[in-house]
This record gives C-alpha cells, sequence and structure tokens, in this order.
C-alpha cells in the first residue's frame, strides 16, 4: 500500500508536498519521494528509504522549487525494497514524465516483456511503477505535436486502461503541459480531487489518496476520482476531466476502511470513522446473540485502528471500556515490516500492558483483523502476563484466507494464519480462550450503508474472488515466489551484497 498526492497550484508546493506527505505517512513507512518542476521545465526529486521526515531536510526542500508537484510514500509488496525502487518515477521521453503509483498490476510480467521487444523501452527496477509510467510515456508518445491537447492525454490514458490490468490510482507530471491523475476501472485503490481558491480568483488543485490528505492543506473536497476517469491540470489552471475506461465498475478495496484509511477520511463516499463504528455494532451485537456464554469483564481495543469498534462493541455489550495497551508511536505497522524476526521484536516495542486493566479480569480484545498471527499471539500472551484470567478475541473483520494482488503486503497465502485453518484451530495457535470472528456479509453492510450505489467490494483476502478475473492458480503461485519471507530476506542480502562490492569498487 502506498500514498500518492499531487499539486497543481500558483506558489511553491514543495512544502504542501511534504506536509501532505506525513498525513499519508499511515499508508507507507519504507521510502517517500517527492518531484517538482521548476522555473526552467525541470524535475527537482528527492527520494530515498524511510519516513518523510527523514527523507526531506532542509536543503533538499529548498532544491524542490516549483509550483507543481507530485509525492509518494511507500512500502513494497514484493521485489526489492531498494532505494532505487523508491517513487516518484521518471522517464525523458516524451517531453519528460513522471509518476507515482499506488496499487499492482497483475499483469506486469507481460507488459514488461513487450515494453522491451515491442516498444524498445528497459525497465531498470522490479517495480511495477515503472512499468506503469512507460506504458503512459508510449501512449503520449503515439501523438507527434506539440503541445498535447487534453483529448491526446484522455486517450493515451484510455489505451493504459485497455493494457494494464489490476489496481492502480497514479499521479503524474508531463514537462511543458500539467498535472495527470488516473484510477483503475475498478476503482480498487481510492483517490480524491480537491481545490483552493486563490486571492486573485485563480484556483490550485490538488489530488490525494484520502480525503484527509485535502483537509490538512486547506483544500475543498470536491469528489472522489471515479473508477476510469482521468484528470488533467493544465500549467495555466484549466480542469480537464473525462471517463476513460469502456465498462467502468466501483470496487473499491474493503480492506481500506478495515485498516488503512485514517478513520477522519472519506472513501467513495464513506466516511471510514462511521464505517468502523458500524463494524463495532455489528460485532458486538454478533457477540450478544451467538457468545452470551462468555463472561467479559472488560472490552480492550489493540490500538489504534480497532479503538472506534471496540467502543462501540463495549456500548452494545454494556461492558466498560478501557484502554489496556500503551501504544508507542513512533515503530511502524508490524505487518508491513519485512521479515518475520522484525515483525515478532516490533510487537513488544511497540506496545506495553497496562496491569491495572487486566489483573484478574476475563477481557475481551478487539483487533481490526488478523494476518499472520504474529501479533495476536504475542499480544494475548501480553495480556495474560499483565494478570488477566481470560482472554477473548474479536477481529471485525473475517478470516484472511487469501493474498492480496492489488497492493497490500498480505502474503503468500502460506504464511496467513487463517489459510487452510478453521477458527478452532487458529483460536488455539494463537491461544486466546475464545476467537470470534466478523461475517463478511455484516462487514459489507457496515461499510456500505452510506453509499448503497456500491454494489460489490474487493475483499479478495476474505473469498478468494479477485475482481479483476485474471488471476488464477499460476499466478499466485509466483506471487508467493516474490513475496513470502524466504524470498524477501534474500533480496535484501543481495542488496547488501551489491551495496558492498559497489562501495569496495
Amino acid at each position: 500500500m502506498c500514498g500518492i498526492v499531487g499539486i497543481a497550484g500558483f506558489m511553491p508546493v514543495n512544502q504542501s508536498i511534504y506536509d501532505a506527505l506525513t498525513v499519508l505517512q499511515h499508508r507507507g513507512q519504507d521510502a517517500a519521494g517527492i518531484v517538482t518542476i521548476d522555473a526552467l521545465n525541470c524535475f527537482r526529486l528527492r527520494k530515498a528509504n524511510g519516513l518523510v521526515s527523514d527523507v526531506f531536510e532542509a536543503r533538499h526542500m529548498q532544491r524542490m522549487q516549483g509550483n507543481m508537484g507530485i509525492g509518494h510514500v511507500r512500502y513494497p509488496t514484493a521485489g526489492s525494497s531498494s532505494a532505487s525502487e523508491a517513487q516518484p518515477f521518471y522517464v525523458n521521453s516524451p517531453y519528460g514524465i513522471t509518476l507515482a503509483h499506488n496499487g499492482n498490476l497483475t499483469n506486469a510480467h507481460e507488459l514488461r516483456k513487450a515494453l522491451f521487444e515491442s516498444g524498445r523501452r528497459h525497465v531498470n527496477t522490479t517495480s511495477d511503477s515503472e512499468i506503469l509510467l512507460n506504458i503512459f510515456a508510449q501512449e503520449v508518445d503515439r501523438f507527434q505535436h506539440y503541445p498535447l491537447e487534453a483529448d491526446n492525454i484522455f486517450a493515451a490514458i484510455a489505451a493504459v486502461h485497455q493494457k494494464v490490468r489490476g489496481a492502480y490510482a497514479c499521479v503524474a507530471m508531463i514537462i511543458g503541459h500539467g498535472l495527470v491523475a488516473f484510477r483503475d476501472p475498478n476503482g480498487i485503490r481510492p483517490l480524491v480531487i480537491g481545490k483552493r481558491p486563490m486571492a486573485d480568483g485563480r484556483i490550485e488543485y490538488m489530488v490525494a489518496s484520502e480525503s484527509v490528505a485535502l483537509d490538512t492543506l486547506g483544500f475543498e473536497f470536491l469528489r472522489d476520482v471515479a473508477p476510469g476517469e482521468a484528470v488533467y491540470v493544465t500549467e495555466k489552471g484549466q480542469l480537464f476531466t473525462r471517463q476513460c475506461a469502456e465498462n467502468p465498475k466501483c470496487n473499491p478495496c474493503l480492506f481500506e476502511y478495515v485498516y488503512f484509511a485514517r478513520p477522519d477520511s472519506f472513501l467513495d463516499k464513506i466516511s471510514v470513522y462511521s464505517a468502523r463504528v458500524r463494524m463495532g455494532t455489528k460485532l458486538g451485537a454478533k457477540i450478544a446473540r451467538q457468545w452470551e456464554d462468555l463472561d467479559i469483564d472488560v472490552v480492550i481495543p489493540i490500538p489504534e485502528t480497532s479503538c472506534d469498534i471496540a467502543l462501540e462493541m463495549a456500548r452494545i455489550l454494556d461492558k466498560p471500556y478501557r484502554q489496556g495497551f500503551v501504544k508507542n508511536r513512533y515503530v511502524g505497522r508490524t505487518f508491513i515490516m519485512p521479515g518475520q524476526h522484525l515483525r515478532r521484536s516490533a510487537v513488544r516495542r511497540k506496545l506495553n500492558a497496562n496491569r491495572a486493566e487486566f489483573r484478574g479480569k476475563n477481557v475481551l480484545l478487539v483487533d481490526d483483523s488478523i494476518v499472520r498471527g504474529t501479533t495476536s499471539e504475542q499480544i494475548i500472551e501480553m495480556a495474560r502476563e499483565a494478570g488477566a484470567k481470560k482472554v477473548y478475541l474479536a477481529s471485525a473483520a473475517p478470516e484472511i484466507r487469501f493474498p492480496n494482488v492489488y497492493g497490500i503486503d498480505m502474503p503468500s497465502a502460506t504464511e496467513l494464519i487463517a489459510h487452510g485453518r478453521e477458527v478452532e484451530e487458529i483460536r488455539q495457535l494463537i491461544g486466546a480462550d475464545a476467537l470470534i470472528f466478523q461475517d463478511l456479509s455484516d462487514l459489507i453492510d457496515a461499510v456500505r450503508e452510506e453509499n448503497p450505489d456500491i454494489t460489490q467490494f474487493e475483499c479478495s483476502v476474505f473469498d478468494g474472488i479477485y475482481v479483476t478475473k485474471d488471476v488464477d492458480q499460476q499466478y499466485l503461485e509466483y506471487l508467493q515466489s516474490l513475496r513470502n519471507d524466504d524470498a524477501k530476506a534474500m533480496q535484501r542480502q543481495n542488496e547488501v551484497e551489491n551495496l558492498e562490492m559497489h562501495n569496495e569498487g
């Protein structure tokens, strides 16, 4: 999962993009990048591994001049986590194009092959975002006149939709033209647009992964970019939009609402906060209905995504709500972290139990989801060490049984604790006295309530149904070879060895 932002303005945008990326930091903590276009029509780029606050120093910010720019925060789903894979990416032909991407292409391998053999374009990284950039550049290059018209850019994006499969929300800039943004025809990954009027009547425009980024910078939320739609803002501030897909459908990722998005964001007309409250309503009602024999003394969230969910569950169950865990906010999200060892060591550094809330009590812990089970097992151990008599665990999401192929690092199926296991076996593995999962139908209803126009969510991690209809067992096995922890460890070792060889040379 990644976060993207783009601003087409009339004042310097470097600080605004930086601020937006800090707001979107929860979407990726592996790398960050910003590129602007300066007064000489040159790209000014800074990208590196690390958090936004670590990547950009004052000297970098001073160098990134210009009134138009894009930014990206990243965590890797497959392949390398090298700094060379950080975004945005850049090609110098035609004109000079730079692009940042949130999502994952399911036909990246064949696209890479076709780019080299028929397009004579070399992709230098393992990132599918660089592939997407080159596909877009190739389509733009078909128009041999300057400057391009909006119709040309929209035609190029329509051609991209024809070739590319998977999930992609993109923001790009073309030298001499302006800012471009587009969303895949299924609308799997989120993208919003906003505006900010200036005193002289001109209007600045902004696109971002989540509406909270607009709020922070004082941009008025206009709407979600529709699935398949493209946005083009010229250097002079003219806004053009067009539907570029033949058969667009709104199938947003359900897991955005469960875990990824900030609660103060609105995605596809749905308040993330309100959706999570309704998840608590549904799950609390299920426990009251089917688990009335549980002797629950207190409801405790596993911070912090589940806090709003747990508070509503406590209300439904008429039980006390308590903050039993204190969170160290300077440790990253554990399931995003590469490698099982790092994830395990991070849990104890991230959370500490408040013994006063556990000693002698039967506690109902509430989490947003259970992926590998690593965190759940350790947190249950912590609750028992803090004196809990019994530890029950409720998940606001159903069992995650299938890998995600659309840009979330939910790994190979064999690393998912629910894959091939029934709930009772999962309960025994993580050491809970009771384990309750949300029903998928209840989760869908909780999220869909504010936007009944959505007829289908992308919820493949729960039901194994992939909305792009191009994912088969062969592809899942290929993905497993890239994503499992052993493959990632080998990739990191190769990167270290390559760096050492470079330094010795």
